[in-house]
């Protein structure tokens, strides 16, 4: 489910009062616009949309977008939804009719609980930040056992890594399923070495996430490390 656009240019730290774009595009959170021009207005990573450019600060909570892949956690079930917190200062309810299953009204608690872990779509943020959330696309589900990490979400892509590659390493190399959300949340699943192995090395890739050479550094540790583990 972890993806990389190869088109888009390294995402740049900008500063307040950093020019953006000369441009027609929204000007999203982080930023503000004055004479056709579209300024940071916050420390954070740049992040340009089709239709909007916004900064991601690089600490704080998630700021959800339209299309993001997240890893969720059901709070509350109310008798036609679920609550789920999406590491975001904005609820994210998901409705009965977003979901793969025949849901009658009052008996949401039959398919999900309180506790549960969920894979899902942000597929809406309107003006006033109210998020829809679903889980009807393929590969999008609950997701039992394993464990829950969380990183910065300004950490996301150096996890990830271009074109996949850096996440990729990490499934080869430690057997396990991994999901790496857009807000920071990871879950992971494997053997219990492997597992901790893995949340290790995306340790290593928080920390060092501005480190030049930090896939060759961290293919290594890998690679010592489940010799030992053999």
């Amino acid at each position: 489910m972890q993806t990389s656009d190869s088109k888009e240019s390294p995402r740049e730290i900008v500063v307040p009062g950093d020019l953006l774009a000369i441009s027609s595009k929204n000007a999203g959170p982080g930023t503000y616009s004055e004479g056709g021009k579209i300024f940071a207005s916050q420390l954070g990573i740049k992040h340009v949309r089709p239709d909007s450019i916004s900064v991601v600060p690089l600490a704080g909570q998630y700021i959800p977008y339209r299309g993001d892949l997240v890893v969720g956690k059901i709070v509350d079930i109310g008798a036609s939804n679920w609550l789920v917190d999406i590491n975001s200062p904005y609820p994210a309810p998901l409705h009965v009719n977003e979901v793969p299953w025949r849901v009658e009204f009052g008996e949401t608690g039959r398919f999900m609980s309180i506790g549960d872990i969920v894979l899902i779509k942000v597929v809406g943020v309107d003006e006033r930040k109210r998020i829809q959330v679903s889980m009807q696309e393929h590969g999008l589900r609950k997701l039992s056992g394993g464990m829950v990490i969380e990183v910065s979400p300004s950490k996301v892509p150096r996890v990830i890594g271009k074109n996949g590659s850096m996440i990729q390493m990490l499934k080869n190399e430690t057997g396990c399923r991994i999901y790496v959300g857009q807000n920071g949340r990871i879950w992971v699943d494997g053997e219990l070495d492997n597992i901790v192995l893995a949340v290790k090395a995306i340790r290593m890739i928080e920390d060092e996430a501005h480190s030049l050479g930090l896939t060759e550094k961290v293919k290594q540790f890998l690679e010592q490390n489940s010799r030992r583990g053999a």
